[in-house]
């Protein structure tokens, strides 16, 4: 988390398996390029940082309750986000991302 809220996209990229599957709402990214667009337009254009409220891991599973914050066209906004998380060799394999009312931002 602290690569994301850095914006240290190469730090970040570093804690993903080269196969890795990301899902939030309807938009998925599958593999490291996908991944590498989908964090860097994120952190270009919504400017987003996050706070953890409660994480639970346990073999390859995590699950962890989140407060972002982003910009949105020059306003801030602040969701509650829940990720689910699959893990390989301490790496994310897989995520499913809930944000609180939708998934997209718009």
């Amino acid at each position: 988390m602290d690569s994301f809220n850095a914006r240290d996209l190469d730090a970040l990229m570093a804690g993903f398996t080269d196969d890795a599957l990301w899902v939030t709402g309807s938009s998925v990214a599958r593999g490291r390029g996908e991944l590498t667009e989908l964090f860097s337009g994120a952190m270009e254009g919504l400017l987003p940082t996050l706070t953890i409220q409660n994480l639970l891991a346990a073999g390859d599973q995590a699950a962890c309750q989140m407060t972002e914050t982003l910009t949105v066209a020059g306003e801030e906004r602040t969701f509650s986000i829940a990720g689910f998380y699959r893990l390989r060799d301490g790496r994310i394999e897989s995520a499913k991302i809930y944000r609180e009312g939708r998934a997209e931002i718009g």
